[in-house]
């Protein structure tokens, strides 16, 4: 019997896993942080402080504004400078509080020691609400507010929790390097996340590429109640929810729907780790591992990075820009987007900051569609991208909802296997914002 995987769809994109093996460093503390208050799906914090304001490194500085919204924190010590908008990774101007660093002294009341606390103690209200005061969001991509995850909705049934160790995105080691380093903690974070959602059961899916990590789990879970470790054919992208629920329980999440809709809830090595950090140390989250990598980077790395330093900061530790850079991608190749400079602040959600050189970087010549159906057969959500491209172009909305556009997880495999070079992504996403938009004033009339 094969490796598990996902049934329909997918590719197999060059791994290019460069910074593999290399462990976590801390990054230190830039001149600056720029933190946004928009860091999460939701309604954006609301700001607390003011220009002027001292603030130390865990203290909150927005608050939760709505039921989906998160708390934000200062991930440094120092002064108020600025509370403005300024540019995010997409170019548009967000929100954020920006402080001069003096030094690094944590508010009252956290932890910021490396002994490992072992017993989870607390109801599950009560590690929803630590949670929730962490700020803690989904690390792999989405940040979703974990703290309502892990709120099962009326009619609903928690029986699995399915732990994504997958990283599937090519280049990209963070999660890698976090299950080699934080194997244990990580493994209380899962004991906290299955305490909090009530469930006995919980799986581990991690690639077969990752063989290193799969024995450090095997190993950190011995004696564990109810916790597997679940290796997974590598296939792209394997790590997209709905995918790895299928790979890992045969189950398929209904068009429109979510995990918790076949009695699963998904949530990724990291915010796992963080988990542990907000219940068992009172750390809220205010910094990730980030990977800065690329083939003509002469340090590729796996930083521990404080919310809120320039991007620039992690590229210098990293042996500065090479010269044959053509494009900077926030994120992977194939679910990142190419940023328009460095001045980007590392956010909750940033999971890597990619640097291509220019022969890669080049597109191909945009050609007419041959109707030769290879997007159509990679598409692990079985849908028609040639035609929801055309759809989105035309800005046909109603054809585009009735053809489940909103189903797309942006997984990229389309534009990937096309051989038009035809930029399929780029449209179904404007597609998306579109139809999505209009789906929203729709409900709230």
């Amino acid at each position: 019997m094969g490796l598990l995987t996902f049934s329909r769809g997918g590719i197999h994109p060059p791994e290019n896993k460069i910074s593999a093996g290399n462990k976590i460093e801390k990054a230190g503390l830039p001149e600056q942080v720029i933190i946004p208050v928009t860091q999460h799906l939701g309604a954006p914090a609301k700001v607390l402080v003011s220009k002027g304001d001292e603030v130390k490194t865990g203290q909150v500085i927005a608050e939760a504004e709505g039921f989906v919204s998160t708390n934000i924190h200062s991930s440094v010590t120092g002064k108020v400078l600025k509370v403005d908008k300024f540019p995010d990774s997409s170019g548009y101007k967000r929100m954020a509080v920006q402080i001069q660093v003096e030094e690094d002294s944590w508010a009252e009341g956290i932890d910021t020691g490396e002994e490992v606390v072992e017993s989870v103690d607390g109801t599950s209200e009560e590690i929803r609400n630590k949670i929730l005061a962490a700020g803690i969001v989904g690390l792999g991509g989405a940040t979703f507010p974990s703290h309502v995850k892990l709120m099962t909705p009326k009619g609903k049934k928690a029986e699995y929790l399915v732990i994504n160790g997958v990283e599937c995105e090519p280049y990209l080691t963070a999660d890698h390097a976090l299950m080699m380093e934080r194997h244990r903690e990580l493994t209380i974070g899962i004991r906290i996340l299955m305490k909090g959602l009530g469930v006995e059961k919980a799986i581990i899916g991690i690639e077969n590429n990752k063989p290193d990590a799969i024995e450090v789990m095997q190993k950190a879970i011995e004696g564990e109640n109810g916790i597997t470790v679940q290796p997974l054919k590598v296939k792209y992208p394997q790590g997209g929810e709905k995918q790895l629920v299928e790979a890992l329980l045969k189950r398929e999440v209904p068009s429109g729907g979510l995990p918790i809709d076949v009695g699963v809830v998904v949530f990724n090595v990291g915010t796992a780790y963080a988990s542990y950090l907000a219940v068992q140390k009172n750390r809220p989250l205010i910094e990730r591992v980030v990977t800065v990598t690329g083939k003509s980077v002469s340090k590729p790395s796996n930083f521990l990075t404080r919310v809120g330093t320039p991007a620039s900061f992690l590229v210098e530790k990293a042996g500065g820009v090479p010269g044959d850079t053509a494009k900077v991608i926030n994120g992977g190749p194939m679910m990142g987007k190419a940023v328009a400079n460095l001045d980007i602040p590392i956010v909750k959600g940033s999971s890597g900051i990619l640097l291509i050189r220019e022969t890669e970087a080049k597109r191909g010549l945009v050609q007419q569609c041959i109707r030769c159906t290879k997007c159509v057969s990679v598409c692990p959500m079985g849908l028609e991208p040639y035609l929801l491209m055309t759809q989105a172009e035309k800005e046909m909305n109603d054809a585009l909802e009735q053809d489940k556009v909103m189903d797309c997880i942006e997984c990229g495999s389309c534009s990937f296997t096309c051989p038009s070079s035809r930029p399929l992504l780029d449209y179904i996403r404007l597609g998306k914002a579109r139809v999505g938009k209009i789906m929203r004033e729709r409900k709230a009339v």
